[in-house]
């Protein structure tokens, strides 16, 4: 089993930073594939960010691509996502979800609870 909890996510305006923690407790993160997904009011939950656990190599949605940066610590045991250059529109919900073997963009294994990012205009 690996719980993961979220942080960092809060109010900040538009053109502004917030960095997103994804801590894992229970196995160690960096056997895992660790992506950040969104979910907007009224929206499907959608895919942000991916790190994974072959040589680190990333994936981003075009939407955040150039203005979001995901990383991990392994000796943390924590994945980050760098948020730079916020808009409005990333007002969301956000999530970190960790898998040993996703399916492409899919993340079946385990879900945190949640962060809220609202960015004001």
């Amino acid at each position: 089993q690996v719980q993961l909890v979220e942080s960092g996510g809060g109010l900040v305006q538009a053109g502004g930073s917030l960095r997103l923690s994804c801590a894992a407790s229970g196995r160690t993160l960096s056997y895992y594939a660790v992506a950040w997904f969104r979910q907007a009011p009224g929206k499907e939950r959608e895919f942000a960010a991916a790190i994974y656990w072959r040589g680190n190599d990333t994936d981003y949605a075009d939407s955040v691509k150039g203005r979001f940066t995901i990383s991990r610590d392994n000796a943390e045991n924590t994945v980050y996502l760098q948020m730079n250059a916020l808009k409005p529109d990333d007002t969301a919900v956000y999530y970190c979800a960790a898998d040993r073997y996703p399916i492409s963009r899919s993340f079946d294994g385990y879900w945190g609870q949640g962060t809220q990012v609202t960015v004001s205009s």
